[in-house]
C-alpha cells in the first residue's frame, strides 16, 4: 500500500522549498524533515558560515511554525529559556513569563558555547515538551523542535555537550562547505533577491505539519526489521573499540526515521533498506569510542559502517 498523494506531495513541496535557499545540501535537508517528521531534534555541527541559522529559520518559514531564537554565550541563563515566575503585587499571585523555549521552532545557536547549567535547561523540554519552573510545570506548544547548532569541539570558547544532552537529539548533521557551481548558484540567487529565505514558500502550518507526523506514527514496521535494528543498536555495545555504546533511545529514533523515510516515499511500511542509509547520522553522535580507537584515528561513522557490513539484513519481500 502506499500513503495518499496529497501528503507524499506536501511533503516533497517542503523539500522543494528549502531548496530555493539551501543550495545544494539535499541530503542534509532531508535528515532534518525525516527528523522534524520522527518528532524529533536535530544538532547541526559545522564551522561558521555555511548556512545552519538559514536551514533552521528555512524549514520555520516553510512550515509556518512560530520560533524563538537564542545566540548562546556563557552569558545566557537558564531562565532565558525556561521562563522565570514573578510577583505580581495586584493579584497577589506569582506570574509566569515564559522563556524562549515556548514556541514550535527553538532555534540554539551556538549551544556549545553556553554554560553546563545553561545547556541542562533545555533537556527537559527536549524529552518532555515541557518545562517546570518553581515547581509548576508548563507545556511547550506542538509541535516543538530543536534545531540546535555548534561549532566544532575543539572551537574558541566552545565546550563539550552533555552526553545526556547529545542523546536527545535525533540525528547530529554538517552541512559542510559548498561545492564551486553551488557558491556560484548561492551569489546568483542573493543578486538577484537579497534575502534568500525570501525564496521559501510556506507549505504547511502546524495542523498539518502535526496530521503528517500522525501518519508517520502509523507508518508499519515489520518485527524482522525491528530485530535488525536493535541488533545493529546492540553490537555497539560490545564493539571492542567503543567505550560507551547507544541507548535504546537510539532504536527507537532509527525506527522512527526509517518510518519517516518510508512516509516520503510513499510507502506506508519500512522496508530493510531504509536503516543503512540512515544508521550513522542517527548514531555517530551516540557512541563514544575508547582511547586505544582514538589514536589509531578511528571514526564513529568507520567503526559504524564495520558495524553495518557485519549484520545481515533481512530478506523481506
Amino acid at each position: 500500500m502506499e500513503v495518499e498523494n496529497k501528503d507524499y506531495n506536501e511533503g516533497r513541496n517542503v523539500l522543494r522549498s528549502i531548496s530555493n535557499a539551501i543550495v545544494g545540501k539535499q541530503k542534509v535537508t532531508l535528515r532534518v524533515f525525516l527528523a522534524i517528521l520522527a518528532r524529533g531534534h536535530v544538532l547541526i555541527e559545522d564551522i561558521p558560515g555555511v548556512g545552519k541559522t538559514t536551514l533552521a529559520l528555512a524549514f520555520s518559514k516553510a512550515l509556518s511554525l512560530k520560533y524563538s531564537r537564542i545566540q548562546f554565550t556563557p552569558d545566557v541563563l537558564p531562565s532565558d529559556i525556561t521562563g522565570f515566575s514573578i510577583y505580581d503585587k495586584e493579584s497577589g499571585r506569582m506570574i509566569f513569563n515564559p522563556g524562549a523555549v515556548m514556541c514550535n521552532l527553538f532555534l540554539a545557536d551556538e549551544l556549545n558555547r553556553a554554560t553546563s547549567r545553561t545547556q541542562s535547561a533545555l533537556l527537559e523540554s527536549m524529552e518532555e515538551g515541557q518545562v517546570t519552573v518553581d515547581g509548576v510545570s508548563y507545556t511547550i506548544p506542538q509541535p516543538f523542535i530543536v534545531i540546535a547548532t555548534q561549532n566544532p569541539v575543539g572551537a574558541a570558547g566552545t565546550q563539550l555537550l552533555p552526553d545526556s544532552q547529545m542523546d536527545r537529539f535525533m540525528v547530529r548533521l554538517s552541512l559542510g562547505y559548498p561545492e564551486h557551481d553551488e557558491e556560484l548558484s548561492l551569489l546568483q540567487k542573493r543578486q538577484e533577491s537579497g534575502v534568500l529565505l525570501d525564496l521559501v514558500d510556506t507549505v504547511l502550518d502546524s495542523r498539518g505539519l502535526e496530521a503528517m507526523r500522525s501518519k508517520v506514527d502509523g507508518i508499519h514496521v515489520d518485527n524482522e526489521i525491528l530485530d535488525y535494528i536493535i541488533t545493529l543498536v546492540g553490537k555497539t555495545r560490545k564493539h571492542p573499540d567503543i567505550l560507551l555504546g547507544a541507548s535504546p533511545r537510539a532504536s527507537i529514533a532509527l525506527t522512527g526515521m526509517s518510518k519517516a523515510m518510508a512516509f516520503l516515499q510513499g510507502r506506508d511500511y519500512v522496508v530493510p533498506n531504509d536503516i543503512p542509509f540512515l544508521f550513522a547520522d542517527t548514531l555517530s553522535h551516540r557512541i563514544i569510542l575508547n582511547p586505544e580507537a582514538e589514536n589509531k584515528n578511528l571514526t564513529s561513522p568507520e567503526l559504524l559502517d564495520q558495524i553495518l557490513k557485519s549484520v545481515r539484513a533481512p530478506q523481506i519481500s
